[in-house]
């Protein structure tokens, strides 16, 4: 059967495309953008713009990067920070959603409505600091994993699609004497890989990109993740420490802080970049969770 458009259809279908070709362009120009000025001569770029002329590229900005030990040790540590903190959370979140989903659980409703005033109001950030160094979590990794690990969203999100396996599969297993654990393990877990890896995108990601708490838990500069390192090239335009000479260092950062600038952007982003393609086709289908019913 073949559905003709109207005119208004296909207006709208126009309207579409150029709205969606417009998105695209916001994306991709200042992501190109950035990848061809963190190549480009220091020089070159501040005089006379972007240049495709492979003679006027330099690697200058990523050997800077790449011999400073401040950025490096502060890549390695956003990537334990991160990994770590998406394990966290997903097991959090797996384990208490798949809890509330069971509609036999008692105070179930209590427990999301306490889960649920969490959301809309918290202790603010003096009690929060107060609580991590009682804890004695200040200036360790665990201030940065623990606190966030628990996100009623994330558990919310888990909870929605447990909702979706059928009963009949948990009936089937315990009639044949399987236990609670053992069904979750052996069946749940199998059919929840969609929510796990979407769970720990959204972690990884919020994690990779967080400097604050870092900034404001953390005192040992050796433990620093890698944003805050960006943070001072970025935001308060300074090198980071043994980028630059002793010698000349002002004329020499005036010459180097963009290129440094666009390939701390680039590097930084490098892990979001090849993870993503391997999440995708679970992503696809996690964010449609509670979409239908």
């Amino acid at each position: 059967m073949t559905v003709k458009n109207t005119p208004f259809d296909r207006f709208l279908l126009v309207l579409n495309g150029l709205f969606l070709t417009l998105a695209v362009l916001v994306v991709v120009v200042p992501f190109v953008y950035i990848i061809v000025a963190s190549f480009m001569d220091p020089t070159v770029l501040l005089n006379r713009g972007l240049s495709l002329n492979p003679s006027d590229w330099s690697l200058e900005g990523y050997r800077k990067i790449l011999s400073n030990n401040a950025m490096i040790r502060g890549f390695f540590n956003s990537l334990l920070y991160a990994g770590a903190f998406a394990i966290f959370t997903v097991l959090v979140s797996v384990c208490a959603g798949y809890a509330l989903a069971d509609d036999t659980l008692a105070g179930r409703k209590l427990v999301m409505t306490l889960f649920l005033i969490t959301m809309f109001f918290g202790g603010g950030l003096i009690p929060t600091y107060l609580l991590i160094r009682q804890l004695g979590m200040l200036d360790t990794p665990w201030a940065l994993i623990i606190p966030g690990a628990v996100n009623v969203w994330n558990i919310i999100l888990a909870r929605t699609f447990f909702k979706s396996i059928p009963k009949e599969l948990k009936e089937a297993a315990n009639v044949d004497g399987a236990s609670e654990l053992k069904i979750f393990m052996r069946i749940v877990i199998p059919l929840s890989k969609p929510i796990m890896f979407v769970l720990a995108l959204y972690a990884f990601v919020g994690q990779w990109n967080s400097y604050f708490d870092a900034m404001i838990y953390l005192e040992n500069s050796r433990l620093f993740p890698l944003q805050l390192v960006l943070r001072s090239i970025l935001i308060q335009n300074q090198a980071a420490p043994g980028m630059i000479g002793d010698q000349q260092a002002m004329a020499e950062l005036k010459r180097l802080s963009e290129m440094i600038k666009y390939s701390s952007i680039v590097v930084s982003s490098l892990p979001l970049i090849v993870m993503y393609p391997f999440f995708q086709k679970y992503f696809e289908k996690g964010v449609m969770v509670g979409s239908l019913k």
